[in-house]
């Protein structure tokens, strides 16, 4: 690779300066965006229910010489978004450069032993959250006339999975939300994409399948590439979206999950 090129490349990945919010980065995939947005030189906004995991998340990146602070976030609550919303963009002075949507929460059972508290904790968290946020900052990225959306939704959002029914509607709900929201932002420079994780190794997928169970060994053998996915794997591809090397993408919805899910 030419001298050229790889200035070029270093360009187009540097988020120097750039204000970005992450949500549900106290552990897992949200914690692996947050410390890969700030290794790209981005300032962090932590957003997470679990304050002290939220809090290390910040701490882990002030002490790598990155710039992170934490905010309060309960996707369940309505008062807890706006003050979120209110905090950061007080913090800032003005609208964030990037909103990456990471935070969410699974209930593994068959659609039948759903219970109306399973359906309102996986539509407030999963979708009703992270939309009622992204409506509270999306005027004045509007009025700005740039920024870059990035939402988390699941491969189960796309094909379906067995046990994840109401979870899967969730997830296709932000897929269907964020290829509309591209179309309706584009004009004003805004973009919009997806990113569709497979299994990953997180506290979450592994409270949910543990390790030595006979479904997990099932799933991994189904995967082409015989693994779960690292949650640095999904940060890659959702820091990925929020460069200017994806400046005439919009729309997209993007699986990493080892090739268990291809689309033609």
């Amino acid at each position: 690779m030419s001298d050229t090129s790889t200035t070029a490349w270093r360009v187009v990945t540097d988020l120097t300066g750039k204000t970005v919010i992450v949500t549900g980065a106290a552990s897992g995939i949200g914690r692996a965006t947050a410390l890969q947005f700030a290794s790209a030189g981005a300032i962090v906004h932590i957003g997470d229910v679990n304050a002290d995991e939220g809090l290390a998340t910040a701490e882990s990146i002030k002490s790598s010489g990155g710039q992170a602070v934490f905010h309060q976030l309960d996707l369940m609550r309505g008062e807890s978004i706006d003050a979120f919303v209110d905090g950061v963009m007080a913090h800032i002075g003005g609208a964030p450069d990037i909103i990456a949507s990471v935070a969410g929460v699974d209930r593994v059972k068959p659609f039948l032993e759903n219970t109306p508290q399973d359906w309102d904790f996986l539509a407030q968290i999963n979708y009703i959250g992270p939309v009622r946020m992204i409506h509270r900052f999306l005027p004045a990225m509007l009025e700005r006339r740039s920024g870059k959306i990035v939402t988390v939704a699941s491969d189960a959002g796309r094909v379906g999975s067995s046990g994840e029914t109401f979870y899967a509607g969730t997830k296709g709900a932000i897929i269907a939300f964020t290829k509309s929201l591209a179309r309706e932002t584009a004009r004003a420079g805004i973009t919009c994409n997806c990113v569709a994780p497979g299994p990953t190794d997180t506290p979450l997928f592994n409270g949910t399948i543990p390790e030595g169970t006979k479904l997990r060994d099932a799933l991994i053998r189904s995967i082409p590439l015989k693994r779960l996915a690292q949650p640095v794997e999904i940060a890659h591809t959702i820091v990925f979206f929020s460069t200017p090397a994806t400046d005439f993408m919009t729309g997209q919805v993007v699986s990493v999950s080892g090739g268990l899910t291809m689309h033609g």
